[in-house]
């Protein structure tokens, strides 16, 4: 019979997993409590929450918010980072701070939406510019060539201006006076 404790343990992780937009498998082997607590609280600066979880738990609650694909990324000492905005941010997050602390954490891999990453793809994710990043590139992209028409436009007009001034100067100077 499940402990009340189990059960709602596994209501929690089936509530990260059907609202999270991306969560990382990883194997947390040989990490000391500074190291684990340092990990937490980094990855909760960036809006991750980060658990260590019985592997019977985390597949009782896969079964339970519908993510079967879940269950591929489970085995042995697991913790689980879950992200729920950008999915590239959690795996930015967690690339970032394995190596600046080089914690001794493996990335097995990441469900992201209906597809199962491996840990590759996860830092080919982590790698990727920002989401803001990307749109201020793309709308980069597209002012480039509006901005070239505009040029295009303008050139005969500043050139009619030109001729039109060079026109007004050469009028409006004065005659030399006769001697």
């Amino acid at each position: 019979m499940p402990t009340e404790r189990k059960v709602q343990k596994v209501k929690v992780i089936q509530d990260w997993l059907e609202r999270c937009s991306v969560a990382i498998s990883t194997d947390h082997t040989g990490m000391g409590v500074g190291a684990m607590t340092d990990l937490r609280g980094a990855l909760r600066e960036k809006g991750v929450q980060f658990t260590v979880v019985k592997v019977r738990l985390a597949l009782l609650a896969a079964d339970a918010a519908g993510k079967p694909l879940f269950k591929d990324i489970i085995e042995g000492p697991t913790g689980l980072a879950f992200g729920y905005g950008d999915p590239a941010e959690p795996a930015k997050a967690l690339s970032e701070h394995l190596k600046s602390s080089r914690a001794p954490i493996k990335i097995r891999g990441a469900v992201m939406g209906d597809r199962v990453l491996t840990a590759e793809q996860v830092e080919q994710l982590a790698s990727l510019p920002s989401r803001d990043e990307l749109i201020a590139r793309l709308l980069g992209q597209m002012q480039g060539p509006i901005s070239g028409l505009a040029r295009v436009l303008n050139g005969p007009i500043s050139g009619l201006a030109r001729v039109l001034q060079a026109h007004i100067d050469a009028t409006a100077q004065p005659e030399p006076a006769a001697d």
